[in-house]
Parts: structure tokens; sequence; C-alpha cells
């Protein structure tokens, strides 16, 4: 396990660029960008074409996909930019990354305070840290990419010529884009292309994940086919009371009846998806069926995950969880806390339970019991404040963040890594534990940020439970005001003060800013964790799984565009099925 009893360090906060509106020909929203992301590669997948396609068959293609997702026909340039992309994605994964040739524009840095010089090639980034392109800059050139901060049809034509680029990542505004298409078009030259959410040349932003994930693009990786939202939704069925069955064996008495029926309760199923998720990168063979014994080792892990949520609730005094009564309020403090108690049982059961070698299961074993040891010490940490509360700082917090949540994200990526392969999880163990540790934190200052509001998620500052966002807000408060968010920390509201004033505070003292900040922060420190990683497998599932667990949980009120993706699966099941479409 990681070593979480060495001192926290809050790290120095990654510059984020201000939010800009994207220019009125590119989907508004990252949720909207994703989701057409996600309809481009059903649309390719199910195609016959061959790169390079000639412009003009693109902007059909785009056309017909327009139509079908129901978007804005000023979209379709950005969408024929996409389908260009998947036509080239697995050519670019066979070039070997020193044939690569990674350029970003220089109009993604701040250019008021940006201190690089230029050349006849382009920007010499300084690495004043201001800006993503001194990141996206070492790490292509780390893993053997040439990389250019300069832009232009001319010099993507000289390149090409030169013979020694076989293929280009490439980051520009539509305009640039489309005068370079037929150069390359004329070239043949494996190309995928991340448009720049403006096109005015000053401050510019981009989709970052995106680069990120074309960057590492590998044949190596035997994952990047893989589907990592079917995959998410396949250990989700593994919860209903007859998977639960069939995974665990019949139930016996009402105790267990309680405890899988809590199990099959309302939860986002991340940890058992990490088992998953890591299981799939380090086996030899992803294509083969997922074996009974991982289904028992996600389940387990759930079983931990419930448990600790029936303890702490019940230390908590909390009434609801998942809109409904809580164990203790529904059946009792008594029977929760024995429900909580077996489920840990259970989950160490369906570990012994699978026919792996000894070495396997005793590793397994001891990565659970050090998980659970984390985070009972970080459940005491918080019990103990309880006792006598006062206000934490900032640190204090994220500490117990790091005992509390992720441990169990490091649980459920050991226990599946384990599984699939011993020798290559001892190879991965140290970047697994610093990958887990920000992970976890990022997450929890997730969970922080879901509270405010009357849609908030959860009741943390009903419940005066220690949070990054009051921590942060009583650091910059001052004088009177101070006080009152002492006393907040001390369980008390201030008389004539509401919960709304309080959260409006957060956002007057620019706590919830400074809590977004870490929050990226962390995520882009779970990233930099990877950076060493060898193998290709878990490196480029461990990117895309930050990508997957952060812009689903992040996603709210886009009933619109789930709507559409919906109809569209309606559609293709009536293409697959002859049958339904006769009857429609």
């Amino acid at each position: 396990m990681s070593t979480t009893n060495a001192p926290l360090k809050i790290p120095r906060v990654v510059p984020q660029r201000k939010p800009r509106q994207p220019r009125e020909n590119i989907p508004q929203t990252r949720e909207e960008r994703e989701m057409i992301l996600r309809e481009v590669r059903h649309y390719v997948a199910e195609q016959t074409l061959v790169p390079p396609v000639p412009l003009e068959d693109l902007k059909q293609h785009a056309d017909k996909l327009v139509a079908a997702l129901g978007s804005k026909e000023i979209y379709r340039d950005y969408i024929g930019i996409l389908i260009n992309n998947e036509l080239w994605r697995e050519t670019l994964a066979a070039v070997p990354f020193e044939r690569r040739l990674l350029m970003v524009p220089k109009c993604l840095r701040v250019e008021a305070k940006c201190p690089a010089p230029f050349d006849e090639f382009g920007l010499l980034c300084k690495s004043c840290g201001l800006c993503s392109i001194q990141d996206l800059e070492y790490e292509a050139e780390k893993l053997g990419y040439a990389a250019l901060v300069a832009e232009g049809s001319a010099i993507v034509m000289s390149l090409i010529q030169t013979g020694k680029i076989d293929a280009i990542v490439g980051v520009a505004c539509i305009p640039v884009l489309e005068r370079a298409f037929p150069y390359m078009e004329a070239a043949a030259v494996p190309g995928v292309a991340i448009p720049l959410l403006q096109d005015d040349c000053i401050d510019t932003t981009v989709d970052e994940d995106w680069i990120w994930d074309y960057i590492h693009l590998t044949s190596d990786d035997k994952t990047r086919r893989l589907d990592l939202s079917s995959l998410h939704d396949e250990v989700d069925t593994w919860f209903t009371p007859d998977s639960l069955e069939a995974i665990m064996g019949e139930g016996e008495g009402d105790t267990e009846a309680i405890g899988r029926d809590w199990l099959a309760r309302a939860g986002k199923r991340w940890r058992p998806f990490l088992s998953v998720a890591s299981f799939q990168a380090l086996r030899s063979d992803a294509a083969e069926p997922i074996p009974e014994d991982l289904k028992k080792i996600a389940v387990a892990v759930e079983c931990f995950h419930k448990a600790s949520l029936i303890h702490d609730d019940i230390e908590d005094e909390d009434a609801e969880r998942y809109g409904e009564k809580t164990l203790h309020e529904e059946h009792g403090l008594a029977v929760a806390l024995n429900v909580g108690d077996l489920l840990i049982g259970e989950g160490y059961r369906l570990i012994g339970e699978t026919t792996v070698s000894a070495e396997q299961k005793a590793a397994m074993l001891s990565v659970a019991a050090d998980g659970q040891r984390h985070l009972c010490r970080g459940q005491g940490a918080e019990l103990v404040w309880q006792r006598n509360p006062e206000p934490l700082k900032s640190v204090q917090v994220l500490d117990i963040f790091r005992q509390k949540t992720a441990p169990a994200f490091e649980v459920a990526l050991r226990l599946g890594s384990i599984y699939a392969d011993l020798e290559k999880y001892n190879e991965a163990s140290e970047v697994i534990g610093q990958y887990s540790e920000n992970l976890g934190i990022a997450y929890q200052i997730r969970d922080d940020l879901s509270d405010l509001g009357v849609d908030g998620e959860t009741n943390d500052l009903e419940g005066l439970r220690p949070t990054l966002l009051l921590a942060v807000a009583h650091e910059k408060a001052k004088a009177e005001q101070k006080e009152q968010l002492a006393q907040v920390w001390r369980r008390q509201l201030p008389e004539g003060v509401t919960f709304e004033q309080v959260e409006q505070w957060y956002h007057d003292l620019k706590a919830v800013k400074r809590a977004e900040d870490l929050q990226l922060t962390y995520k882009e420190l779970a990233i930099r964790a990877l950076t060493d990683l060898e193998n290709a497998n878990l490196k480029g599932l461990l990117r895309r799984v930050i990508g997957k667990i952060f812009n689903d949980t992040e996603i709210k009120g886009w009933c619109s565009e789930v709507q559409q993706v919906s109809e569209l699966e309606k559609v293709r099941q009536r293409q697959a099925d002859p049958a339904e479409v006769a009857q429609a």
C-alpha cells in the first residue's frame, strides 16, 4: 500500500486557464463534445471507410451524423474532423512514437505573461508553468516524439517532405486544420487533429484530455479499444439480487438478505469497476471473457465499501443515503452494525475463494487488510476531532481525504492487478499507490463541491462535518466572519446565519475556486504519476479511467443529450433486428 503515514503537503496548484466560450461552430459544453465523440466512434465503427477520405466525402458523412444526432448544422466541420481522426486512429497507433510529430499552437500560451521567445521554427517554451504547453512538450518528447510549438500548412508540408515524420498529432483551430487537410490527404500521412475551442489566435483553450489520449495512443496498449462505459455498465449488472446470488452463493437468514439488499442499492460502482479495469490492463488476453473469480473480487471490493458506508452513517448520525433511509434508521443500530461487520467478512471470504496461487491470495488479503486499517485511521481522525471540534487547516482535511477515500480506490486497483498477474503488479505497485492517492483526494474534493446548492448530493454542511471548502473559507476569512466560520467548525451554526449564507461565503472568499483548482491539480498529479509506468496497457487504461470517472461525475442536467444517445441506440437495435424493423 502507499505510504499514507507520510506528512501530506499541498501541491503547487496547476495553473487553470480562465474559461472561455467556444466559437459558435464548436459544441458549447464538454459534455456535448464528449457525447458527439462517442457517437462518431460508433458511426465510424459501422462504416467501411478507408483513409484518406476526400474532404467532400467527409462532409457528407458529417452531414449524416449531424442529422442523426439532431445537432446544429454549424457543427458539421467539427464533426468531420472527429470522423477523420477516428479513421486514422488505428493507423496512428501502429506508428512508433519516434516517427511522430506533435504540433501545438503558440496561442495556447498566456500571451500577456508568456516569457518565451520565437525562432523560425516557433515558440521556445521557457517552462514557466502558466499554460499546458510545457507539459505536452515534455511528455511527447519523453515518449520520443518531435514536438513543435507552431502552426500553419506550410510547416506541415515541409515536415512531411523530410520523410522523417510518419504521423502527426496536431492542435489547431478549424480554419487552419481545413487549410492543412489537402496536404495531409495528398501525402496520405496519418494524422489526428484536436480542434481549438476558439480561433481568435490569443489565449485559446482546447480539450486537453483529448490531446493526452492521442499522444499516448499505441498499438502496444491492447486496451485502447476497450469501451469503458460498457465495462462500467457490465459491472453494474453484477449487483442485481440474482447476480449477487450467483456470485456469492445462496444467502442464509435475514442478516444476509439485508446485507445483499444493501449491496444492490444505488451506487456508482467505481471501486469494483477499477478492479475490473486494472485486471483488463494486466491480463494476457483482454479479449477473453471475464472470469467468474474476478466478479467475486469486484463484489468483495463493493462489500468493503458498502460496509464502510453503514459504519460512517452510524458514526455521523446520518438519516439518509441514496435518497432513502440509512440502514440503521431502517433496521436499527444493532442490526446495521452487524450487517456492516458481515459484509467485511463476506469480502474476505470471496477473496479467499478465488482459485489463484497462494502468493496471489496472500497478497490480495494483505492489501485488503491494509486498506481497511488506513480507512479506519482516516475515519478515526475525524471521529476524534468530533469530540472536540476546532477549525482544521486545508492540509488536515486533505489528509483525512487521503486516508478515508484513497485506500478504497487503491485496494480496488491492487486486487484486480494482483489477480491478473502478480509479477506485472509488483512492477507497477509504487505507481498504483501514487495514482490512487491523488485520484482519491480529487474524488473527495469533487464530493465536497457536489454538496453545494439546493441540488447538492450530500449534506456535509448541515451535518457540520469537516470539508475542504470550510477549511479554505476559514483560512481566508477575517474578523467577525472568521469567528463565525470557526463556530461552524465547532458544529454550531452562528445565530442569524443560514446554511445558504455559509455557502455564499464559500464563493465570496473564493474557497470554491480554490477547491476546484485543487481538484484539477490532484487529477493532474494522478496523470503524472503514470509518467514512468512502462506497461502500456495499464498506463493507457488508467489515463482513460480518470476521464471516465470525472466526466461522468461532473455531468449534470444534460437529459436532452442522453435522450439523443438513447434514441440512436434504439435505431441501432432496430437495424440489428430485422423482425423488429418489420414490426415497426
